[in-house]
């Protein structure tokens, strides 16, 4: 998959370094704007059992 998205990128290896780190910023911006925010609700991480003493 890495080796299809490297090919297909255009320019030398310094453009292509640079648009692929542009790839990865945007993809965990996407991440944490959008899908953990929407997916939060539905995970456990809240659902705490132990009482107050």
């Amino acid at each position: 998959m890495y080796g299809w998205i490297w090919r297909h990128l255009p320019g030398n290896a310094w453009a292509k370094a640079l648009i692929s780190i542009m790839l990865i910023v945007a993809v965990v911006y996407a991440l944490f704007q959008y899908v953990f925010p929407w997916a939060e609700p539905l995970l456990p991480f809240n659902d705490v059992t132990v009482d107050n003493q």
